[in-house]
């Protein structure tokens, strides 16, 4: 047998004019195993445009299932989340450059929107020319704000880009003033925008106080489009230069490829996408706020990109539905409840081997609570006279378990020492003293949830959503459904 035919397992060394990684590259796809793997696998053999159009169809379908105005609601803006995700991913997951100024062109997007149908300057375009010019021309703008891209990279350009965003807020925050002219009504924000309407049918942005399911069929319609367009630039010639240029800006300009080109191109089709979506977001609020673009949407928008795969257009759509839906269950203390016990026991679920460890560490948490609460109890009614936020069977027996304290000022300064140095124990020690430590690390960890937490659900879900990013990362580098990276050890 010739050296060329000898069979996978018997080669012992790379092929001769072989590119190894690229040529296996399906196979080590492949190694993935378990239910996961076996999900992927069938779903990657379904057409693209079945998985794209099977999903649309579920949210299509939402209305239909939920009646509720702010389930639609909930629903419309994430749609808008998944559109902002979509372009953030072809600046960052495609063309690898940090760009802390898209929200800007989102908010550009829906200030344009605004000045071209309402009263502040009493123009009442109809909405569809508004959208293409608002795309058209942000679009522009996003290829004179990569220019610097030329010459900056990574801090560098973050800096010029964050300092676009600041630009962006302070201007519409102040331009009631501006050159003598109230372009944005300053932070007041421009109300009274016109409703989205289309060849003369106007969608009025609710029906009888229930909001207007027609703007999510909209969304969904923008969605599809948006989806299809992208699927076919990312397999053009320019999405593959793209991840060329993602991967290692330098080989690829020694490839001959146009770097500052495609930088250009990647700022200019994510404002564009940025726009369209800020549009759509001013025809449903009747009105743009500054507010509204600060910078926690920045945070927000990244985070789903990260959570989901930055690179991957369905990651970082998956990303935008967890995180979005996940800061709504967050807002009310009773779901937000069941989120976290969830997590925590997800987590003890994969860090925890064998079952008999897991099963102990659970016991004795339980265990320790119980015990715990009893004996604060007969020392003091006020040490656990406290009621848990939210309703609900799961709320009355956290009741019983957790200590929950009528005055819970004292009992914070310990319990975050206590917390802070069990924690920082877990790292110094190993073996069964680590599942020791583990158990009132856990029980403290849920008494600061339940007295510190669950009350204050605004910060909280931040918080809640910042650790299972980390979680997620430190599990998975790349994200839920992102792609390796190359790299060169």
């Amino acid at each position: 047998m010739e050296t060329g035919d000898t069979p996978r397992e018997q080669q012992t060394g790379p092929r001769v004019g072989v590119d190894e990684w690229v040529a296996r590259h399906g196979e080590k796809r492949g190694l993935r195993g378990g239910p996961l793997g076996r999900v992927e696998e069938a779903w990657t053999r379904i057409p693209w445009w079945a998985q794209w159009l099977a999903f649309t169809a579920v949210i299509a379908l939402l209305p239909l299932v939920f009646d509720s105005g702010y389930v639609r609601r909930v629903a419309f803006d994430t749609v808008l989340y998944m559109l902002l995700a979509l372009g953030l991913n072809i600046v960052v997951g495609w063309g690898g450059l940090l760009d802390l100024g898209y929200i800007a062109f989102y908010g550009l997007g829906a200030y344009g929107y605004a000045l071209l149908s309402s009263d502040q300057f009493d123009v009442h375009l109809t909405a569809v020319p508004v959208l293409v010019i608002v795309t058209v021309g942000l679009g522009i703008v996003g290829f004179l704000v990569g220019l610097p891209s030329w010459r900056l990279v990574g801090d560098y350009l973050a800096i010029v880009t964050l300092f676009f965003f600041q630009i962006f807020i302070t201007v519409v925050t102040n331009g009631d003033h501006l050159f003598g002219t109230n372009f944005t009504n300053g932070s007041n924000g421009i109300p009274n925008v016109d409703p989205f309407d289309l060849f003369g049918w106007e969608f009025p942005v609710a029906n009888e106080g229930v909001f207007n399911v027609a703007y999510l069929y909209v969304a969904l319609l923008v969605f599809a489009v948006v989806i299809v367009l992208l699927r076919f630039l990312n397999a053009s010639r320019t999405g593959r230069a793209w991840r060329s240029l993602r991967e290692d800006p330098l080989a690829a300009e020694m490839m001959g490829m146009p770097v500052n080109r495609l930088k250009l191109m990647a700022f200019a089709f994510g404002a564009a996408v940025a726009a369209l979506t800020g549009g759509i977001f001013a025809s449903l609020n009747a009105g743009v706020f500054p507010q509204t673009f600060a910078f926690p949407l920045l945070i927000t928008v990244y985070t789903m990109v990260i959570l989901g795969g930055s690179g991957s257009m369905a990651g970082v759509v998956v990303g935008a539905v967890i995180v979005n839906v996940l800061l709504e269950v967050l807002r009310e203390p009773g779901d937000s409840r069941y989120v976290f016990y969830v997590v925590i026991a997800a987590a003890l679920l994969l860090v925890l081997r064998p079952w008999p460890k897991l099963a102990a560490v659970l016991g004795a948490t339980v265990a320790l609570g119980f015990v715990a609460r009893a004996i604060v109890g007969a020392i003091s009614d006020d040490a656990v006279g406290g009621a848990a936020e939210g309703g609900g069977w799961f709320a009355r027996a956290i009741r019983h378990w957790v200590i929950v304290p009528a005055d819970v000022d004292y009992w914070k300064p310990v319990t975050y020492v206590a917390l802070v140095a069990l924690a920082l124990l877990l790292t110094q020690v190993g073996g069964w003293l680590r599942l020791a430590v583990l158990v009132p690390t856990l029980y403290l960890t849920a008494f600061v949830w339940e007295n510190v937490m669950a009350p204050q659900p605004e910060p909280t879900r931040f918080i809640v959503l910042g650790v299972i990013l980390i979680a997620t990362m430190v599990m998975r580098p790349e994200g839920i459904l992102g792609e390796k990276r190359v790299q060169i050890v």
